[in-house]
């Protein structure tokens, strides 16, 4: 290749990874409203606070089966093709959301929102886990958080600025058709082969040149192939509790501090981005630190800081302390999931990944699925401030997963090199 191709296929190369980056930003944004906005929208419909829960499953269902499709999707249209579709379907959910003034139209506008996010997901996780390295994973994700934050913060200037939950959908729906434009037109650039990517980003930032290799099955993997491979099952438990103390604390954190903490409901909308605050800043911090460790221990440092986190729900003065708890919680999380994606292609096998990101990407929207509602009845039968204790269970069980899968990953190193 001349050095005029070379500096061209570079500079397309950049220009992708920043729109994959803005893609990231997109994901995030719808993530974290409802949590946010659900201490007011549920006394506007009429309904128990733990319909949240009702409203998550759906959204959850969504995401299950569009990541399961990731695999098949992204063989027939693309990496690029799935991320554009997937945030115009997005968009179009979030207008409909704020057009909602009952909540069985909302939860039919649910299922759309939900199958938007999975597939681009699993599709967006697996190329950059095969194509960039460690920092850019982190990076890309402090990126969801970026967007995750801004939810919560323009749904709370809307509130306090007199307007309706409505609104704040709007907007960020209105945010959302954008960013579909501007995917659209990057198209041309996901028409470059994958591998040149990856050669020319690691080779000409120093770090590893030994790009995985992206030849793929001739089949889709089924479900008791992806099962059969060893630690796999141990990787999914991790997911699904990750997920169960992500999306637990979103959705609940802000109901949290009103109910419990006495925070007012714009406030509380306001303090509960401090959580994806702390996963942005977590992130963008992490990208650093995997310059000196590798993913096992940004996963063990994250679990950690979590703990930490979730210790400062339990002391006095919840107004005080469950908001930098909230941080602390977000700081932890930051590294553990995009760490654990990136290891896949090296713990599986690179022409495997993606077949298994998107059954993670299942599994871990299973987690938001199931339990935030499970919490939102113990919410309603019990009592909130159970909510340190149950992310404390869910973080234990990660715990104990994630050292399960590394177990397997020491006895079957050859894995790897399979087919």
């Amino acid at each position: 290749m001349s050095r005029g191709s070379f500096l061209y296929t570079d500079r397309v190369t950049n220009l992708l990874l920043a729109i994959i980056y803005l893609a990231f930003i997109s994901l995030g944004l719808p993530d974290s409203l409802l949590g946010s906005s659900w201490p007011t929208m549920y006394q506007e419909f009429g309904v128990p606070v733990s319909y949240a829960g009702i409203a998550s499953m759906i959204i959850s269902a969504g995401t299950i089966v569009s990541s399961l499709m990731s695999d098949r999707l992204t063989r027939k249209l693309g990496t690029g093709m799935v991320m554009v579709s997937s945030v115009a379907v997005t968009a179009i959910a979030l207008f409909g959301f704020s057009t909602s003034h009952a909540f069985w139209v909302l939860c039919l506008w649910a299922i759309p929102y939900g199958l938007g996010a999975g597939a681009v997901d699993a599709s967006l996780n697996n190329y950059v886990a095969l194509h960039y390295a460690s920092r850019h994973m982190s990076w890309l994700h402090c990126m969801w958080g970026v967007g995750a934050s801004l939810g919560p913060a323009i749904m709370g200037a809307a509130l306090s600025g007199g307007q309706s939950w409505n609104a704040g959908y709007g907007i960020i729906s209105a945010i959302q058709v954008v960013l579909t434009i501007i995917l659209f037109f990057s198209l041309p650039m996901w028409k470059k082969r994958p591998s040149e990517a990856a050669e020319v980003t690691e080779g000409a930032s120093g770090d590893t040149a030994n790009a995985p290799s992206t030849a793929l099955p001739s089949k889709p993997l089924t479900l008791r192939q992806i099962a059969a491979i060893p630690g796999v099952k141990a990787v999914l438990i991790t997911f699904f509790c990750y997920c169960t103390v992500e999306t637990t604390t979103g959705l609940w954190a802000g109901s949290y501090l009103v109910l419990h903490a006495g925070f007012s409901r714009s406030a509380a909308a306001t303090m509960a981005a401090m959580f994806y605050a702390g996963i942005a800043i977590g992130r963008g911090i992490s990208g650093f630190v995997t310059m000196k460790f590798n993913d096992v221990q940004m996963t063990r440092l994250g679990e950690v800081i979590v703990v930490i986190g979730l210790v400062f729900f339990f002391l006095p003065n919840a107004a005080l302390f469950a908001p930098v708890g909230l941080m602390l919680v977000g700081l932890g999380c930051a590294p553990i999931y995009p760490s654990i994606i990136h290891a896949t292609p090296e713990n599986f096998g690179a022409n495997r990944s993606q077949a298994i990101i998107g059954v993670q990407m299942a599994t871990a929207y299973t987690g938001s699925f199931l339990m935030p509602p499970v919490f939102g009845l113990i919410a309603n039968n019990i009592s909130i401030a159970l909510l340190p204790v149950f992310l404390g269970a869910a973080t234990v069980a990660m715990i104990f997963s994630h050292e399960a899968l590394l177990r397997h990953v020491e006895k079957q190193p050859e894995q790897q090199l399979e087919k």
